[in-house]
């Protein structure tokens, strides 16, 4: 089975999408499921371009990847610049990432209007960038950018562009449909001529301004692509970029080319999920492969066909993206995920125990409230837990109450928050201020607990989201909040909804302290 390399820029390319914005503790948790879904390369950002992307690459040095290439993006060298002197290409050397990605003009109208440089200087641009880096990384990638309205326009000029990065020793040539612009057979036979013309090993770099893009990079696999470049659910500037939440099932199910194992395949519908979440955007239902209604069938003939036989109705059995079958009129789906996210949890529970329907209905009524679990498991967990029997009460609620004074239009506004908790018949009465009424439940919660619980200590709160989920309503409307913690070992999420924010807040970090005293608890007990 021949191999293709996924490349994903979802943490660059992904980020430039309009209303999209990640943090930098989002950008590593995202890697990290990239990574858990096979990607061979990630993207990480642009560390020339702001200082967001330099600290994602300090930090990130710290994770370990199970097979991921983390890279540094980056431009050729500016014209009539030394590569030395070069700030971009000085910023991608600071990051110390083994694979470094430089893109580089192939359109002559681009190196004359865009660059204001010459034709042969923009070519000695791509040679000695690739030249220099290629002397202090293992792996270079240049990306010809708007090759293929280059090539329409000046194919002698293109094809120079791509020799002498090919010449300056780049291990990867990846052209680019960086307008969007064109259509799978142009794609297809540009790429087919442009194979015959070099040796190295050549990507495929599309954006969906024509809604092909995903076609696209399948037809320059057809013609000796072995890298597709994309993003998570496609998002990416303007249309987006080619969705690897498609193309991946694609190549491996239909095409039969290695790309990612079976079991990486199954994790295609939490990641999609995952970026979703941590983007702020709505999940598409309608999304092909992995979104709620990709094998959800509705009444009459559908229903009785896929319940004789699924393949009626169902291009692929949905299992192995991680999705399932629903019958939309009386729901049968749901136990395989509950098992399945058992075993992650580490929970013993049979597929035949009552309890299992019990999760059932408990998430059923959970998600008619709003609650999302994608980038929430640790609610999850509480809530399976809960359900069996399992989840430790540390300590019981009283009350709460925050409060909020301004005094001067032109002061800050000051937090405070009072919280009464009873801790082994103990009651705990504490007050803490704070920038903004989370922070100071935050450390209110933690000062009435930390006495008794001084693990609590380690714990921080790195992201904090929310999400209007009935926007016609106004300020009356449900919002999710999603909360990330974490202590030196790990980070999770937690989740809470109300029409109240502070209690949508309130109900998050109630999770998040109780997940990390479940966790404690249950590992001081095996170290017993």
């Amino acid at each position: 089975m021949s191999s293709i390399k996924i490349y994903d820029t979802t943490l660059r390319d992904g980020s430039q999408a309009e209303g999209i914005s990640f943090t930098v503790e989002d950008k590593i948790r995202i890697a990290q499921k990239l990574d858990e879904m096979g990607a061979h390369y990630i993207e990480g950002g642009w560390p020339g371009s702001n200082p967001r992307d330099i600290n994602f690459f300090s930090k990130v040095n710290r994770v370990k990847f199970l097979q991921t290439k983390i890279t540094a993006f980056g431009s050729t060298r500016y014209p009539n610049k030394k590569v030395e002197e070069d700030k971009v290409i000085q910023a991608l050397m600071r990051t110390e990432t083994e694979v470094v990605t430089i893109f580089g003009k192939t359109w002559d109208l681009h190196v004359r209007d865009a660059l204001s440089t010459s034709l042969d200087e923009n070519l000695r641009m791509i040679f000695e960038s690739i030249n220099y880096l290629k002397k202090h990384r293992t792996e270079v990638l240049f990306d010809a950018e708007h090759f293929f309205d280059g090539y329409k326009n000046n194919p002698e000029y293109a094809i120079k562009t791509i020799k002498e990065a090919e010449s300056g020793g780049a291990d990867w040539i990846v052209l680019c449909d960086t307008n969007g612009g064109s259509l799978p057979d142009e794609v297809h036979s540009i790429f087919s001529e442009v194979k015959n013309s070099i040796n190295v090993r050549l990507g495929i770099h599309a954006h969906n301004d024509s809604e092909v893009a995903v076609a696209n990079s399948l037809r320059a696999v057809e013609a000796g692509a072995q890298q597709i470049q994309g993003t998570i659910n496609g998002i990416g500037e303007r249309c987006g970029n080619t969705n690897l939440i498609s193309i991946i099932p694609n190549l491996k199910i239909k095409m039969g080319l290695d790309c990612v194992s079976n079991g990486q395949l199954e994790k295609l519908k939490d990641v999609s999920a995952f970026v979703d979440e941590l983007a702020n955007k709505a999940h598409w239902n309608q999304q092909p492969f992995v979104g709620k209604s990709a094998f959800a069938h509705k009444g009459g003939i559908h229903v009785s066909a896929v319940r004789k036989n699924p393949e009626t109705y169902e291009h692929i059995k949905p299992e192995v993206v991680g999705n399932s079958q629903r019958i939309l009129i009386s729901d049968l789906s749901g136990k395989s995920n509950v098992l399945h996210k058992a075993k992650e949890f580490g929970i013993d529970v049979e597929a035949g125990e009552p309890k299992i329907q019990k999760i059932l209905e408990t998430l059923k009524e959970s998600e008619n409230l709003g609650f999302q679990y994608e980038g929430a498991e640790a609610s999850f967990e509480l809530l399976m837990r809960d359900a069996l029997g399992e989840k430790e009460v540390f300590f019981d609620f009283i009350s709460f109450r925050v409060i909020v004074e301004k005094q001067q239009e032109d002061k800050e506004s000051v937090s405070e928050a009072t919280v009464k908790l009873k801790v082994n018949g103990v009651q705990e009465v504490s007050t803490e201020e704070g920038i903004g009424p989370v922070n100071a439940l935050d450390k209110a919660i933690k000062k009435a607990l930390i006495k008794f619980y001084p693990e609590l200590k380690k714990v921080d709160l790195y992201d904090y989201k929310v999400r209007i989920l009935e926007e016609k309503r106004g300020t009356r409307a449900k919002t999710r909040v999603l909360i990330e913690s974490g202590d030196e070992h790990k980070k999770w999420g937690t989740v809470g909804v109300s029409e109240n924010i502070i209690e949508a807040s309130w109900q998050a970090l109630i999770d998040s302290i109780a997940f990390k005293l479940n966790a404690f608890s249950k590992s001081s007990d095996k170290k017993t």
